[in-house]
């Protein structure tokens, strides 16, 4: 399917300029009117109340990547180091202080105390802080660096997103190996069966199939610090490990072995960025208490015990975890683990949805079926054509790697990749919005991101084992980002350039012989200072002008909701005819029916069910001098081919839509 010039309504303005292009009056001096702005649909964030049920939902969403890294974390780090030479306790109580801080400065420092003070209208997540980094920037040049360091985050967190549901399952049923060793050939079949189950009960919504998630994840982590605590008990010298100095023997001594093993250790802290992500939903002082006083300490103790375990018995390396408790308590143990994988696996496909629309709406993605699970929650939403994707995808990665510990090669640097975007874009938020000094936000982040380039450079030495997974995806994302925002651009700049000033328009109207028809017409238009293509085109064909109209454009802003009290701007241009500009921010969905009814308010007469919808389908061709590179030309129009209908992205009646052909050169 071709695209249609609403195809540039949702996130086609540029968010630097929305709103001052929304409250424009279009530079004309043919109308009389002030702007009218109302709209109070949206809500406003609130600081989250600090409960039990708030934890509860804390732990049961935000923590599963993170909270099921002892399943692979550890014995994934010892075994780089066992494969040269017999491990020995000084060597072990390295590794436990090399995840212990890593946990301390990246995810407690860095995350939980710093970063998630820079929420932007409440929300988190790397989109949002690119948002607000360009916001608070005034060089061009620096807001283009900017948006592309979001946009790679953004990408390698979808190849993130991708991996955690392959390598957490897999993790989990490579329990039954150490109970039933014989059960070997079963794990492959087994992930795929759980994995398959798990993408296909995303219709039914994030609420309903989390609604056990937080009992079973309470549940996770008191096993984890419980079972670390006994193994502790009988060894508790592995509670020197706490001590930096164990890591940094660690480092001296082995020199280049632990430059390796750090690609390793970053397994533990996979699931930092989701603590961030997730602050609209739960706010951040929730997550920080669950964090503090139950995460962190339950993950500490079980790693410091898996630790102890493999001082104590040298052959428990081939899985700490499993062999941690009693005999009895595998089996036990293997469900709850693969049911905390599910939850786990179920935070990164939740927020890949976000994270998906976010980009649609900006404007990077074309548009997809966006399907509302909860009607009283605007979070809640469900794409059937990214959770297929996803699924695909994880679905090969297990057959491909077939272990946890071949998949792990691919996970670090997508994670690491993250980090140091976020880092970027954090030094320019701190500096500029919350107004650190140079030298202090220089310092800070500045010995983040070199603590996570650290990270990234030991996990790009994984790039031929598997590595080269989120690397190759998060190119082919980021040329399909770019090409896409490219393309886009292109066909607004040839619409300004082919289309009528609407005080041209107005000032011939009434000396024309347009005849004037009962009902009300809403014309679809990315551009509100211009007129709309379909009018031009629908008075050419048909002759004829509705009696009402309605020149209606949708503004992506560069904030996660649009402010209380501005999502309508109003404008008479004429008698019976109106600019109507609704505005919307980028984690919220548009519904155009919805919002014009709020025009009743304003003397408006509107009936959703009663007004014709024009857009225009253009039929996209290379220009004589084309803009873009015939390969990238293809990839948009495949792109655009399999964006859905404007008409439904908007949620508007498909028997009041009328459509338009033109063609267009670009």
């Amino acid at each position: 399917m071709t695209p249609d010039p609403v195809d540039h309504i949702a996130g086609s303005t540029p968010p630097a300029q929305a709103a001052a292009t929304a409250a424009e009056t279009g530079g004309h001096s043919d109308t009389s009117s002030k702007i009218t702005e109302f709209g109070a649909d949206q809500h406003e964030h609130a600081a989250s109340p600090v409960g039990f049920a708030a934890l509860l939902a804390v732990l049961g969403v935000v923590f599963g990547d993170i909270g099921t890294s002892p399943l692979y974390a550890l014995r994934s780090t010892i075994l780089v180091v066992s494969q040269h030479h017999q491990i020995d306790a000084w060597e072990v109580m390295g590794v436990e202080s090399l995840i212990l801080w890593s946990l301390i400065l990246i995810v407690t420092v860095k995350y939980v105390l710093l970063i998630m003070r820079a929420d932007h209208n409440g929300e988190g997540g790397i989109i949002s802080l690119m948002a607000l980094a360009q916001k608070v920037s005034q060089d061009s040049r620096l807001k283009l660096v900017l948006g592309m360091a979001g946009i790679a985050g953004a990408c390698l967190f979808f190849g993130d997103g991708l991996i955690t549901p392959a390598i957490s399952v897999l993790s989990a049923v490579e329990g039954l190996e150490v109970s039933f060793p014989a059960a070997r050939e079963l794990i492959i079949p087994i992930a795929i069966v759980v994995l398959i189950g798990l993408f296909s009960v995303q219709s039914y919504g994030t609420g309903k199939v989390g609604a056990i998630f937080g009992p079973v994840m309470v549940l996770w982590f008191t096993m984890l610090g419980v079972l670390g605590l006994l193994a502790i008990v009988r060894h508790p010298h592995i509670l020197m490990a706490i001590s930096p100095i164990y890591a940094v023997q660690f480092i001296i001594y082995h020199g280049w072995l632990s430059f390796i093993a750090l690609g390793s250790v970053v397994l533990s802290v996979t699931g930092a960025e989701a603590l961030y992500a997730d602050m609209g939903h739960f706010g951040r002082q929730p997550i920080r208490y669950a964090w503090l006083f139950c995460v962190l300490p339950c993950l500490a103790l079980n790693y410091m015990g898996q630790g102890a375990l493999i001082i104590s018995d040298p052959s428990a390396i081939s899985n700490p975890f499993f062999l941690l408790g009693p005999r009895w308590l595998q089996i036990p143990m293997i469900i709850l683990s693969t049911m905390a994988t599910v939850i786990a696996s179920q935070a990164g496909i939740s927020g890949g949805f976000s994270l998906c629309r976010q980009l649609i709406q900006l404007g990077y993605l074309p548009r997809m079926r966006i399907t509302h699970t909860n009607k009283n929650e605007e979070g809640q939403i469900y794409l059937p054509e990214f959770n297929r994707a996803l699924m695909v995808g994880a679905l090969l990665l297990v057959v491909a790697f077939r272990s946890s510990d071949a998949l792990a090669s691919a996970y670090g640097i997508a994670v690491t990749g993250t980090f140091m975007c976020t880092c970027v874009l954090a030094m320019v938020v701190f500096r500029r919005q919350y107004h650190w000094s140079r030298a202090a936000a220089a310092v800070t982040f500045g010995g983040f991101f070199v603590m996570d380039s650290v990270f990234f450079a030991s996990n790009a030495l994984k790039i031929p084992q598997g590595g080269w997974v989120p690397v190759l995806l998060g190119t082919a994302l980021t040329l399909m980002m770019t090409t896409w925002k490219r393309g886009r651009s292109l066909i607004m700049a040839r619409q300004k350039l082919d289309s009528l000033p609407v005080n041209s328009f107005l000032a011939r109207l009434p000396q024309s012989r347009t005849i004037r028809v009962p009902g009300m017409a809403v014309f679809m238009t990315a551009t509100p200072e211009f007129v709309p293509t379909c009018l031009l085109h629908n008075l050419k064909h048909n002759k004829v002008l509705h009696e009402h109209v309605l020149f209606v454009t949708v503004q992506t802003l560069d904030q996660p909701e649009a402010t209380r009290g501005h999502r309508v701007a109003l404008q008479q241009l004429a008698p019976n005819i109106y600019r109507v500009i609704l505005r919307y921010g980028f984690m919220e969905t548009p519904n155009l029916p919805r919002a014009l009814e709020e025009l009743k308010a304003n003397g408006v007469e509107f009936d959703a069910m009663q007004a014709s919808y024009f857009t225009s389908r253009e039929l996209l061709v290379r220009s004589s001098v084309p803009k873009m590179s015939r390969w990238r030309m293809s990839l948009f129009l495949l792109m655009a081919r399999n964006a859905i209908p404007a008409t439904e992205f908007f949620r508007i009646p498909p028997d009041r839509v009328v459509e338009l052909g033109v063609r267009l050169a670009i």
